[in-house]
């Protein structure tokens, strides 16, 4: 896997080094107590070769912080000796004018899930790169295997890492500190490309922040559903999935009905016909809301409303439902026209779109292999993240912050806002995929 990816970069990308390298000893990592003058003491440097190295201690009101990490540089006598320099345009030079850096940070390798995956995404990235070309775009791209147990500080030491312009990882939470450091140390754009945990994007202007965590997803869907169902009967259904975690979501509701003093009705999935029905009006539109995203007790849900619409032909019933159920659509379809489904998603993968059985087919004849079976397709997610933000990188230069709305994905919108006025950008663009009782889907944007 490994060698294919080189002669992809080699061969369809000329992949080239753009800058001086950097030659660092070690990252140290801060103490309790201690200060600039002290660590350079410790390792035979001078305050301002420290400086240097970590461009971030020039800022005003900079402070050392207990359990930072810092770059250690040679004594300026060595550095000169090992570094190496090339010949390239320079570093600082406006990105408008230049190939783009990009930088991947993921497990690139064939040895489990994650890994395959992230070959996946990475190679959706590199056909956008291809796509790009023909815009008059060009990138310099670089890719780092950063396995679950790989040691970060070492690869951010490696050469080519200081210069790029936008970096896309990592996949586990646990490496983010050192590259949120880093990311904010250099200037360099760090994309999370998948949902991970903490608040690194709170405090760090150039993180991006791709997916959010379900309970965003779930807060976001309930202000949307307050609106979009207003006036209707509100049924929740009891399935009686004990390892569910949807409870979260319709404990949430059931919140919100009574702060609004809405009226709701909770029926169970094992009632008998007759009591179900009775959670159910006849002069209102319903909609349904389960407690559980699994198929078993929606295909049983499907199976009871069949049973309650053919006894009360006028009886008008909405679905609301989950991400989870887009794995379902395939089987589900006509159910979810017949039901006017609606589904919160931050992204949806869409079988009809030509344009999207075109890349389907091209990732097919240059790979050798389908694309997973995957919701959100892994190779989709890569090639809209890479030309969302590299054509925005090539329009605004450093100035571009994702605030526009992209209309241009094939899988996933992105709408960046910014977190409070010192941190990053958060995707906030929400979808309602609508299953329109017409057999037509719309795709409901917030």
């Amino acid at each position: 896997m490994k060698r294919l990816l080189s002669i992809l970069l080699v061969l369809v990308f000329a992949v080239q080094v753009n800058a001086q390298t950097q030659s660092w000893r070690e990252m140290h990592k801060v103490k309790k107590k201690e200060t600039i003058y002290g660590i350079a003491h410790q390792y035979g440097i001078t305050e301002q070769e420290l400086r240097d190295a970590n461009p971030e201690m020039k800022n005003e009101g900079y402070q050392l912080k207990k359990g930072d990490y810092i770059f250690i540089p040679y004594p300026k006598a060595k550095a000169e000796a090992t570094q190496t320099v090339v010949n390239s345009p320079d570093k600082n030079a406006d990105v408008r004018q230049r190939a783009i850096r990009l930088g991947v940070m993921l497990p690139l390798h064939n040895e489990n899930g994650d890994g395959r995956r992230m070959v996946e995404y990475y190679r959706g990235v590199l056909m956008a790169i291809e796509d790009l070309k023909a815009e008059g775009i060009s990138v310099d791209v670089r890719a780092w295997n950063l396995a679950e147990d790989a040691n970060v500080a070492m690869t951010l030491l490696e050469d080519g890492v200081s210069d790029r312009d936008l970096i896309f990882g990592p996949l586990y939470t646990k490496q983010m500190d050192l590259l949120s450091q880093f990311s904010k140390a250099y200037g360099v754009k760090l994309v999370i490309p998948f949902s991970i945990n903490g608040d690194h994007v709170v405090e760090n202007t150039n993180i991006y922040q791709v997916y959010q965590p379900q309970s965003q997803l779930d807060a976001m869907a309930i202000d949307n559903f307050m609106g979009r169902f207003n006036g209707y009967n509100y049924v929740i259904i009891d399935c009686n999935d004990e390892d569910s975690s949807k409870g979260v979501f319709t404990k949430a509701l059931r919140a919100r009905f009574e702060e609004s003093k809405l009226n709701y009705n909770i029926t169970n999935l094992t009632s008998s016909d007759q009591t179900f029905a009775r959670a159910f009006s006849l002069e209102k539109p319903n909609v349904v809301v389960l407690n559980t995203a699994r198929s078993p007790q929606l295909n049983e849900t499907f199976r009871k409303l069949n049973t309650l619409t053919a006894a009360n032909k006028n009886i008008q019933i909405s679905m609301f439902g989950y991400n989870e159920w887009l794995m379902y659509e395939k089987p589900y379809m006509e159910l979810f026209y017949k039901y006017d489904t609606y589904i919160p998603t931050f992204y949806y993968y869409n079988t009809g779109s030509t344009r999207i059985k075109n890349l389907e087919k091209r990732y097919l004849e240059r790979f050798g292999s389908e694309m997973m079976a995957a919701i959100p397709r892994f190779a989709i997610t890569g090639y809209d993240q890479a030309r969302f933000f590299l054509r925005g990188l090539h329009k605004d230069g450093k100035t571009f912050t994702g605030e526009l709305s992209d209309k241009d994905a094939l899988q996933t919108q992105f709408k960046f806002v910014r977190v409070g006025e010192g941190g990053g950008l958060k995707n906030k663009q929400f979808l309602f995929m609508h299953y329109n009782r017409n057999r037509t889907i719309s795709t409901i944007v917030y």
